[in-house]
This record gives structure tokens, sequence and C-alpha cells, in this order.
């Protein structure tokens, strides 16, 4: 049976003191976690040893924002998957909307950055999702597909099992617009028919999430749906009560 997870990403906010003061307020609520929920916390770099070590004896886990695609070599400013592991880091985010867009990561990219992720033991968060001219065209789909394609084309099944997959429309992130239930959860349903064509039982494992601006008011509803497994949260992440709430919405 696939369980739940909510993965936190403050993106690049906060600083030390905020942060402490961050997860104090969570460790009073998720300390002990939340049955069948994995929540994980995505940090800026320069603070995930302070988080890794504020976290040390709770339920709550450690991820980063992003990883290159080679373990070490020269490319000053990025940073190796293998550094993240040694740093305690179980869970990282791969190919982010803001990085697809500002950043300019292609598909390929991604899906290089994906497999170096796992070979390092680190477990990828893979986002996947469309603009909104996008789907206005009608091309949501075959987006997402290429998205998913392009990872799928370089690993078998059994990586597809320890990986997890975020749904994030684009014109929902941030935007305090989410896409209503039944929007997420056609997509959702999309990506694991996909994933199907790979692995009838890794398409059945794999945790889907929902990442785009999920909050206390809409986290229940989309909770409820068959093929949404958790969120990606951002904004509401930063504020330990929301993600508190949110977390619990699964039950």
């Amino acid at each position: 049976m696939r369980r739940s997870l909510i993965a936190g990403n403050w993106k690049m906010h906060g600083n030390r003191s905020s942060i402490r003061e961050l997860l104090e307020g969570l460790a009073a609520g998720l300390a002990t976690g939340i049955n069948g929920v994995d929540i994980v916390l995505c940090p800026p770099f320069p603070y995930l040893s302070d988080v890794s070590r504020w976290l040390h004896g709770c339920e709550i886990v450690l991820g980063a924002q992003n990883s290159w695609c080679e373990t070490d070599g020269a490319y000053t400013g990025e940073v190796s998957p293998v550094m993240l592991a040694d740093c305690q880091v179980r869970y990282v985010i791969i190919g982010h909307s803001e990085r697809r867009k500002l950043q300019l990561e292609s598909n390929e990219l991604v899906a290089r950055k994906f497999v170096a992720a796992q070979t390092a033991g680190i477990i990828p968060i893979l986002c996947v999702g469309e603009t909104l001219a996008e789907r206005n065209s009608g091309a949501a789909k075959s987006v997402v597909a290429a998205q998913l394609d392009a990872v799928l084309n370089l690993v078998d099944a059994s990586a597809i099992e320890r990986s997890v997959i975020a749904y994030e429309p684009v014109w929902a992130i941030g935007t305090g617009v989410s896409a209503t239930a039944e929007q997420a959860q056609g997509m959702h349903a999309f990506i694991r028919e996909q994933l199907l064509g790979l692995d009838a039982e890794s398409a059945e494992v794999v945790q889907i999430l929902y990442g785009g601006s999920v909050s206390p008011d809409n986290a229940a509803e989309l909770f409820a749906q068959p093929d949404i497994d958790g969120g990606l949260v951002g904004g509401a992440s930063l504020n330990a009560q929301a993600f508190i709430q949110i977390c619990k919405s699964v039950s």
C-alpha cells in the first residue's frame, strides 16, 4: 500500500533564526510523525547542516532543493548529490518548474540529475507540470508526458519505485490559485497511466504528489483523490501551524 508524503519546499526564504523558530513550531505537532505519512523538509542549502542537527531524533527527514547531474568535478556553484548524502539528505527536488524556467533546465538535464541522485542513494522528487498557455492550448498532457519520458528513457521500473513524482501546474505555483481537485486528479491519473507502460507494480507503488498552492483550505479535498498521494508544499510550509494542518489532512 502506498504511503503519503508531504514535502515542504522553503525555496529561498528564511535565516538561521527564523528557521530554528519554524522547526520548533513543527516539532510540537510533527516530531512523533503522523501514521502513514512521510514528512520531508527542504531548506536552502546553507541551512542543511543546521536543520539536520535540529531534526535529530525527530521523525521528519531532510530534503534538498536541487542537485547536479555529476558526482564531482569542475562545476562551480553546483552541489553534488554525493555531498548531499554526506549531509544526511534523503530526498532531493529535481526539475522544479522554477529551475526549468529560470535556469533553463531541459528535460534531458533533469533526467540526468534524477539518475545521479539515485546513484548517490538519494530519493529524487521529480517535478513535472505545464504552463497556463500549454494547458489552454490542450498540450498539458503532452508536455508532462515528454518530461516523464526523458527520465523513463534512462531508467528501469525499480528506479521509479525508488522515486517520487510531483505534479506542479506552473500556473498554480505561488499564485494562490490551485488546480481543482478534479483537474489535479485527472493529471495524476494520466501520470500513473504513463507509468503503467513501464511496469504495473511500479506505477501502483510510486508516490505522486500535488504541488501548486496547497493550503489548509484545499489539502483535504486534494488528498482525498485516489491518485494524489500527498503534496509538495511551498509557501504554506513556512507557517508551522498551516503545514501541520496540511500534514494532518492526509488522514
